[in-house]
């Protein structure tokens, strides 16, 4: 399949395709949630009706230009308190999903959706079982063994890996968002290539370059997540005291919550640092990025990360991200160690040891940090992923850039690219 960009800007036109997730943004928010709301809109702009079907988030039904958005039925709190999905959820949200594909298969002409949850995967095949309407499937994780033990538990973890596996064969075209992933759902038995997409970095623009130099005051560390074991925000505290015998007036700003809110507030009181620590909840995506730009660094000291986007986020504002190498934390596949940040130990005192770093290292860093992102953006921007994806589409649905219907001519090559 060809990759390079349609001439036509609306090669979708007429197209009906529809989008499965169980979040949308802003209602929800992350990184699979920003990505299929940009996809939305990118499909849109491209000529497609496109339908959201995903679970209930709001008071007021959401208006949303070009894009249909249906709720089906499922809990509007999908967490427990320690930041683990519900088991009942995805069952439910499965089970919505599976009724409203069964009473509308013919009224979309292909079908996207995220791996996860996974019981999703199976309503969609088994809804869609006779059809030849094509599918997608988004993989942004793939987890080994001994991660769903951990997480599950010997027997839920089992039961999880299993299901994982299962979803894995019965995936008729894969994309995913960095080579990792492909590798593992090659090694995990998916039966096509994957289809390696650019990234989901945000374009680079000219407000980046005003953040070469950050505003004056104390250097400051940033941290923004869910307040959960996976996310790492207890080694935080400690790295603050050890920091803070090198760089007596260094601060951290820790924004979310979760779980282990408590927790770290109390770890915080028991080193003395209340003075020097300022918790900031939920913030909106304009508080989020202007804390982000008034940050010597950010901290993304996560075990697991599907994607790495406060890293990326991080990086889009010029502040660099100081980063542990677990092996489930995507955002280390974001990282050029000593210029866009630092890849460090899952310790404190690792952690410690880059925010010294990042802090010594001043604007400097700063400026190799927009440099690395505005190279990765050329390459792996968000856009780019989007045009991939039309394209991709355009061949599926037998479209040339002119939008009008023909046969599709792809080699044996490039029919299996897309798994077919």
């Amino acid at each position: 399949m060809t990759t390079e960009p349609l001439t036509d800007p609306r090669p979708l036109i007429g197209a009906r395709i529809a989008i499965v997730y169980d979040g949308l943004f802003p209602w929800s928010i992350g990184g699979i949630e920003r990505w299929y709301r940009a996809l939305a809109e990118g499909l849109v702009e491209a000529g497609a009706s496109v339908t959201y079907v995903t679970r209930l988030q709001w008071d007021e039904p959401p208006d949303l230009d070009g894009i249909d958005v249906v709720a089906v039925r499922g809990p509007r709190d999908i967490y427990h308190p320690d930041g683990r999905r519900r088991a009942d959820q995805p069952v439910r949200y499965a089970g919505g999903v599976l009724t409203w594909l069964l009473r509308n298969r013919n009224s979309f002409d292909a079908l996207q959706l995220a791996n996860f949850p996974y019981f999703t995967l199976l309503a969609a095949r088994a809804a869609l079982a006779g059809t030849k309407r094509p599918m997608l499937v988004d993989w942004f994780e793939v987890w080994p063994p001994p991660y769903w033990a951990e997480y599950g538990g010997p027997i839920i973890g089992r039961f999880g890996y299993l299901i994982q596996e299962l979803c894995i064969r019965l995936t008729p075209r894969a994309l995913v968002f960095w080579d990792h992933t492909a590798d593992r759902l090659r090694a995990h038995g998916l039966r096509t290539q994957p289809i390696v997409l650019p990234g989901l970095l945000r374009d680079a623009q000219e407000p980046i370059r005003a953040h070469w130099e950050r505003s004056a005051g104390p250097p400051t560390v940033f941290f923004s997540g869910r307040h959960i074991r996976d996310k790492g925000v207890t080694l935080l505290p400690e790295a603050l005291r050890i920091a803070r015998t090198q760089i007596p007036d260094l601060r951290m700003v820790i924004a979310g919550e979760g779980v282990q809110t408590a927790l770290v507030k109390s770890m915080v009181a028991a080193l003395e640092l209340t003075d020097c620590v300022d918790f900031v909840g939920k913030l909106t995506d304009a508080e989020l990025f202007q804390r982000i730009a008034d940050s010597t660094c950010v901290a993304v000291p996560s075990i697991r990360e599907g994607y790495g986007l406060a890293a990326v986020e991080a990086n889009a504002h010029g502040t660099p991200a100081i980063v542990t190498d677990g092996p489930e934390n995507a955002a280390v596949g974001h990282m050029v160690d000593g210029r866009n940040g630092y890849v460090v130990s899952p310790t404190s005192a690792a952690v410690a040891e880059g925010i010294i770093k990042a802090v010594h290292a001043g604007n400097e860093l700063r400026r190799t940090t927009v440099a690395e992102y505005a190279r990765m953006t050329a390459e792996n921007g968000m856009r780019h992923s989007i045009q991939q994806v039309v394209t991709i589409y355009a061949e599926l649905l037998g479209r040339d850039t002119s939008g009008t219907a023909t046969r599709p001519r792809r080699s044996p090559h490039e029919a299996a690219r897309v798994g077919d």
